[in-house]
Formats: C-alpha cells, sequence, structure tokens
C-alpha cells in the first residue's frame, strides 16, 4: 500500500507552508503530505487522487476561500473518500461554521489559527484523528479497476476478457456505489467519447471504453510480435493452439501463436473439466488454460494476445499472415487452430439484450450476480452441462432448454448423472427459446414444447446460451478447402475419386492434419467432422507440430 496522503487546503501563502511544514515534520514519515491553494484547485487534485487509486487519510482545510469555502470543500471531498478525517482551519471561533459542518458534513474537529506550539496545539489532536482512520479505513485495491453498468455489453465484454485472460481486476458498479459514479463522471468530463465502462490501471491512467488490443497491451499482455518470420505460426490459442504451441517450441521451431481473444478458447471458459487425463479429481478451463499457456510460454513459444488474424495468403513456400493492425507476420508453417464460437441466437431483441440477461457460453464473471435467482441454460451439449453445474452454486433454480428428446444424445453420462443428482436443476427436453422479453435487462422468456406446440412464459433472471458452433475460417476463405459450413477439410478429406486436391504439386497425398495447401495444417474444432474433446484438440496440436517436421524435410 502506498503512503497515505494528507491534503492540507489555505488560500493564504504563509499559512499553507506554515502547516505543510508542520504536517511533514511530524507525519512526513508515514504519509504524503499534499498542498492546494485554493478549495476548488483542491477538489481537482482530489478527483485525480481517486483516479490513481490513491488513499487520503485527511483533509485539513481552511474555512474562509474566495471561490469555495472549507465546508463546500470538504463535503465534496468526502464523497470521493468518505473514510478521510476532516478538520476545519479557522481564523478565529467561528462557532456557527463548525456546528454548521458538524452536522452536515460530520466535521471530525475544528482547530484556530495561529496552532504553536504544534506539539501541544496540532498534533495530538492529529494523532488520535489517524489512529481512528486506520482502525476504520479499507485496505484500498491496488489492481485494474472496471467501473460501469452490470447490464451493460460493453461493461461485461471487458470483464469476461480480463477473467478469461487471468487478469485480476475489482468491478465498480456505479448504480450500487456513489463513489465509483463520481470517479466516472470526473473522468467523462474530460473525454468526447463518453461511453461505459471506464477502467482504472494501477498507473493512473483511465481508458474508456477501449478496444481489447489497448487493453491487453496496458495490464501487461504481449500484443507485438518481436520478429518478422517466424519457422512456424498458430493462429488460435486454444487447446489444439496451446499443444501446438507446447511441442512447437519444445521442439526447437521458433514458433508464435496469435490468440484474438484469451488463451483458452472455449475450453477456458468450462467450470470444470472432468474427463481429461491425469487429473481424477477435474480441473477449471481457466486452471488448464493457465498451465498451458506458462508451460508454452516458459518452452519458448511467443503468444500475441488480442490481436486479430484477418487474412492468410501464400507466397511460395511461404506462408504471410496479416494482422488487424496492419502489419505482416510470414512463417515456413502454419497451424490454424481458430477453432469455433457459439451460434447466436436469432430472435428479436436478443442483440439488445446482448450482456444484460442474455450471455453466450458460460459468462463465469456473471454468475454471482444472478444468487438466488431463476435462470436458464440453452442446449445440451457437454458445454451447457458444465455451464448449469457452475451456475447452480449461485443461482436458486437452473432450467436447462434442451431440444433433443435427451441428454444421453448429446452428453457425457458423468454429467448426466452430476446434473440429475443436483436437486436445484431442472432439464426440459424437447424446448426450445420462442422469444425474449425486456426493456433495460432481460426479464421474461417464451419457450415451446416442441413435440405439443404448448407455450409458456416465464420470468428470467439470466439466459445462457449454448446452441451449436460456427467455425472462425473467414481468413483463409479462398486459400484452403473448406466444407459448405466453413470447416476446413484435411488429409484424406481432400481425395475425391483418388484425384489430390486443385493446384496440389507435391508427389505425395496431404499429410493427416495438413489442408489443401502444403505446409498449412488445421487442428481442432476448426476441421471438419473433428472429435470436439479438449484431450483431442490438444492431441492434434501436437500431431500437427510432428507434421510440420515432416514438411519442413521437403522444403
Amino acid at each position: 500500500m502506498a503512503k497515505p496522503i494528507l491534503l492540507s487546503v489555505d488560500d493564504e501563502p504563509q499559512v499553507l507552508n506554515a502547516i505543510v511544514r508542520d504536517l511533514r515534520g511530524r507525519y512526513g514519515k508515514d504519509y504524503r503530505i499534499i498542498q492546494s491553494a485554493s478549495g476548488r484547485e483542491a477538489l481537482g487534485v482530489v478527483k485525480q487522487l481517486k483516479e490513481r487509486n490513491e488513499t487520503v487519510a485527511m483533509f485539513l482545510s481552511d474555512q474562509r476561500m474566495p471561490d469555495l469555502s472549507g465546508t463546500d470543500f470538504l463535503s465534496e471531498a468526502r464523497q470521493f473518500f468518505p473514510f478521510a478525517r476532516k478538520v476545519l482551519l479557522t481564523a478565529y471561533a467561528d462557532t456557527e461554521a463548525a456546528i454548521t459542518s458538524i452536522n452536515t458534513i460530520e466535521l471530525d474537529y475544528y482547530l484556530m489559527k495561529p496552532w504553536d506550539p504544534p506539539e501541544e496545539q496540532l498534533y495530538p489532536v492529529l494523532d488520535d484523528l489517524l489512529e481512528a482512520w486506520w482502525l476504520d479505513a479499507p485496505v484500498p485495491y491496488d489492481g485494474i479497476r472496471v467501473a460501469g453498468t452490470l447490464w451493460s455489453s460493453t461493461s461485461h465484454d471487458i470483464k469476461d476478457f480480463l477473467s478469461r485472460n487471468r487478469i485480476p481486476y475489482q468491478w465498480l458498479d456505479i448504480e450500487l456505489n456513489e463513489e465509483s459514479r463520481l470517479m466516472v463522471d470526473a473522468v467523462l468530463e474530460k473525454e468526447p467519447k463518453r461511453d461505459l465502462p471506464v477502467v482504472f490501471l494501477p498507473s493512473g491512467d483511465a481508458l474508456v471504453n477501449p478496444d481489447l488490443q489497448t487493453l491487453a497491451m496496458k495490464a501487461g499482455l504481449k500484443t507485438s510480435a518481436s520478429t518478422q518470420h517466424y519457422d512456424l505460426v498458430i493462429i488460435g490459442g486454444g487447446p489444439a493452439g496451446l499443444g501446438a504451441g507446447v511441442y512447437g517450441a519444445s521442439e526447437g521451431l521458433k514458433t508464435l501463436m496469435i490468440e484474438r481473444h484469451s488463451t483458452g478458447g472455449q475450453a477456458g471458459t468450462s467450470s470444470r473439466i472432468e474427463n481429461y487425463l491425469g487429473f481424477p479429481k477435474g480441473l477449471s478451463g481457466a486452471e488448464l488454460a493457465k498451465r498451458a499457456t506458462d508451460q508454452a510460454v516458459r518452452l519458448g513459444c511467443e503468444i500475441l494476445t488480442a490481436v486479430n488474424a484477418t487474412q492468410v495468403r501464400v507466397e511460395g513456400p511461404t506462408k504471410v499472415v496479416c494482422l488487424s493492425d496492419g502489419s505482416e507476420i510470414t512463417c515456413k508453417a502454419l497451424i490454424i487452430a481458430t477453432g469455433v464460437t457459439l451460434r447466436e441466437i436469432d430472435l428479436p431483441g436478443s442483440k439488445e439484450l446482448y450482456g444484460a440477461g442474455i450471455y453466450y457460453g458460460a459468462a463465469l464473471t456473471e454468475a454471482a450476480n444472478y444468487r438466488d435467482q431463476h435462470i436458464f441454460v440453452v442446449g445440451g451439449a457437454n458445454s451447457a452441462g458444465q455451464g448449469a453445474m457452475w451456475f447452480a452454486r449461485f443461482a436458486s433454480k437452473v432450467t436447462m432448454l434442451v431440444r433433443g428428446s435427451s441428454l444421453q444424445k448429446s452428453m457425457s453420462a458423468y454429467l448426466i448423472d452430476q446434473i440429475n443428482n443436483t436437486p436445484n436443476i431442472e432439464v426440459l427436453c424437447e424446448t426450445e427459446v420462442r422469444s425474449v422479453h425486456g426493456k433495460q435487462k432481460l426479464e421474461s422468456i417464451c419457450y415451446t414444447n416442441v413435440r405439443t406446440g404448448e407455450e409458456t412464459t416465464v420470468p428470467a433472471a439470466a439466459l445462457f446460451i449454448f446452441i451449436g458452433a460456427v467455425a472462425h475460417t473467414e481468413l483463409v476463405a479462398g486459400v484452403v478447402e473448406r466444407n459448405p459450413a466453413g470447416f476446413i477439410l484435411t488429409g484424406t478429406d481432400l481425395i475425391r475419386n483418388g484425384e489430390r486436391p486443385k493446384g496440389w504439386r507435391l508427389k505425395r497425398d496431404p499429410f493427416f492434419l495438413e489442408t489443401s495447401v502444403p505446409g498449412i495444417f488445421a487442428a481442432g474444432d476448426v476441421r471438419a467432422d473433428a472429435v470436439r474433446r479438449v484431450a483431442s484438440a490438444v492431441g492434434q496440436g501436437a500431431i500437427a507440430v510432428s507434421l510440420v517436421h515432416q514438411y519442413l524435410k521437403e522444403v
């Protein structure tokens, strides 16, 4: 914790210098002493200190100042630092001002000037006030703080990004916390872009609704490559990409991974993975992502976060990856491990309610906001089941809406057993959502039994959606062959009627995970007909690196 601050305010320079001298003589070792020559100037300083997450232990203000009286200054300043002790300085016994201050701003003490000798007239009073402050004052949080509203898609996106990248932060709801609202207002007064959330950094800087790449850079994540050319570039940091990163770097390849959001991918949002080899008690997706990311970096894999690869092109044996900032990275071999995202629900009003009760995926950062409320999960695969189990820890009831006739068709047996043994989880099969309702936030949903046609409208605090996967392969459109759904074809899937892919010039068939372009490989969920399990994706990442070595021997 940085030194707490004692802030002295007086418009008379000689008096201000005298009190600052006395304060430094007694308290300079344990406190920072700051001075201001007017109430208005001091109020600006207070706002800056709050933005920087500094701590003020005491205000000492003269009463009679022309621009802002001491009482008025203390009244405004205490909104930013409610625990700070408040001392009013007067040139004579201004009893009326003292009584008014005690009644209106809970003044702690008023002192007459001069206070000589300070050992008798000043220090004993301040010692008692500071001792009491230490007992009451909360310890300030010295990390990243995110201030916004709960029902905000942009606030949700920022929180989700920090959480999935395992960056600690403190959430400040400006609708519930007056101090936080004042901090945000002070920042937005100076910004033409009056958006939420506002991100307060430990350095004292404030970012207004920043893009993820800027936030990543400010949070200490790597967002630019150290060089332009690599042996191996991996696009995507999910289990397949991380598996490739670990094996590529450990086997001597100069390896770069490009991840548009956060390492771990969809698996990183899982509250519990029970069937991953070697973890008999299971582990969370975040824990698996952290372990794998740390391992890849330790072995020498360079990881760029919040960087979007927008296009891939081929120039002879060289593969070129174009990034969203206009730069380009070249490599000898390329692995596409961009994975999938959950399909968005197509209902009127659903886009407007995104982040305000409607979420895609587990959204672990939001679960605690729905404590003791009734929430709904749409989907019947493992990801939906894992999400339901996590939400059941907080919600009074979790209702799963499953279009299929049973969970057995799409969910692992161990997870079905857990759901059946959790009393506050309800499963409704042959059911789909028909409509969502709400103005500022989700208020209710209407669902239908697809067999009987019966419709039911119920209050709903939140709707978490897991309804199928969309492949991230736009960056290789027209470069490698894909199926009609956009998933990449590899290996034997490229051989038709005994013929190799069009334009294939090598005398061999494509390797198991190789695309229709020699030296470009695909691993994980982005492949057509892939087995969508974490262990399978990790294994494919490792196998892809082995095939990269075989390819590099040819070139």
